[in-house]
């Protein structure tokens, strides 16, 4: 890919900040591009922040000149909750805040507004700086000590080498995996499992593998290029150059936030699912299938003296006439005599033990779906209107106060 410039040093491969090293491949999945040295064959991954952006060797060397001030130069923070900022100003936005004795890099100096401490400036100057995490900004240096890493003890260097294998575990578990609305996984605890809502495959894609990150819910479809993740709090992530940052709250639960072209923000919850969204299509599209064979078998006819024979005829299809005292409470008028039913909807808790489900009659001209919940009797089928029946969503939580009953004796019994 070229070179660059390391901005961190690397004890174990006996790389310090400054030194310029091949670039082979850049990983959107780990987040890290593989390097080499000068002087040997070996290649290792180092995290995206730890060297500059890959150039031609010449570009890499001229690159260098930005550093070479301060080559070895580390710093440790002296005040807890030092500010790092996005300018070399008192006032510009905070992009990150140190803790007292973190080590940090030192890249280069700047010129930037004096600190005042009462009317007096306070002594110091703007450096720009590196935290262990990859985090880059300004900080003020009059509450940082500065030490040369070739010239302190094996102690005193520690936190630079530790961060160099510092690995953001929690960050490459959540770029890693698939996260689907925590709609999804209610369905799933309930069994309710609305096939129009999974078949929309709403989801969270981190983009660890195509390098774009996609949101696409209910109300957006989102997606955009990105470079890289950077970590701007405490579990808190920005993909750079997006409007999109992730806040991952536990293991198996992020809170997703997009910011729109007018600022607004809006939070979406994710979580990861124990099943692919194909298998739980799969498994309900068969228990549906499952429902209305019960039905086709324990008939496949059914009658009525006041409403007519019903009769199930196969690929969920159905014929039913006489059924005239119904409309147009219940069936509307103008509905032929035949169409499909399905099984789309469900019952709540406290209805699940008087009746087996809600099977819905698609009539064909007809201008509504028409909702029964239906029980399988010894003798026949019972069937009870859903009109005023109240629905939270697909399923229906409580029966109409004052419901048509219809009982359909089976044929021959």
């Amino acid at each position: 890919m070229g070179y660059s410039v390391m901005l961190w040093s690397l004890p174990e491969q006996n790389l310090n900040d400054g030194d310029i090293v091949p670039v082979y491949i850049k990983s959107n999945i780990s987040q890290t591009y593989v390097i080499g040295t000068m002087d040997s064959d070996q290649k290792f991954e180092v995290p995206l922040w730890q060297i500059t952006e890959p150039a031609s060797k010449s570009a890499a060397e001229k690159s260098f000149s930005r550093y070479a001030e301060y080559q070895y130069q580390y710093a440790r923070v002296a005040l807890d909750g030092l500010p790092m900022r996005a300018e070399p100003v008192n006032t510009a936005k905070q992009v990150y805040r140190l803790r007292k004795d973190e080590v940090i890099k030192v890249l280069y100096r700047g010129e930037g507004a004096a600190v005042m401490s009462g009317k007096n400036a306070m002594e110091g100057e703007w450096l720009r700086v590196l935290t262990s995490d990859g985090t880059q900004g300004w900080c003020f240096s009059y509450n940082l000590r500065l030490f040369d890493n070739r010239e302190v003890d094996e102690q005193e260097t520690a936190p630079v080498a530790a961060a160099t294998k510092q690995q953001d575990e929690v960050l490459q578990k959540m770029l890693a995996r698939r996260w689907h609305p925590d709609s999804y996984r209610n369905m799933v605890e309930s069994r309710n499992l609305d096939l129009e809502q999974l078949e929309k495959r709403y989801r969270f894609d981190t983009g660890a593998q195509s390098g774009t990150v996609q949101l696409k819910v209910d109300d957006l479809a989102v997606s955009f290029p990105y470079v890289g993740v950077e970590k701007t709090g405490t579990n808190k992530y920005q993909f750079t150059d997006t409007p999109i940052s992730v806040t991952i709250r536990k293991d198996d639960y992020i809170v997703v936030q997009y910011t729109d072209d007018y600022g607004r923000p809006t939070s979406y919850d994710f979580v990861l699912l124990d099943e692919s969204v194909d298998s739980l299509i799969a498994q309900e599209t068969r228990r549906r299938q499952q429902l209305y064979a019960e039905l086709e078998a324990f008939g496949p006819v059914f009658s009525s003296s006041n409403y007519g024979k019903l009769t199930f005829s196969g690929e969920n299809q159905f014929q039913w006439s006489g059924y005239r005292q119904l409309q147009p409470a219940v069936i509307p008028q103008g509905a032929l005599g035949r169409g499909r039913v399905s099984f789309d909807y469900f019952l709540s808790r406290s209805l699940t033990g008087r009746y087996d489900g809600v099977m819905t009659f698609h009539f064909d001209k007809g201008t509504r779906e028409v909702h029964f919940l239906y029980k399988i009797e010894e003798t026949g089928l019972r069937l009870e209107s859903a009109n005023g029946a109240h629905f939270n969503g697909k399923t229906v939580s409580d029966r109409s106060s004052n419901p048509v009953i219809i009982f359909f004796s089976r044929q021959g019994s």
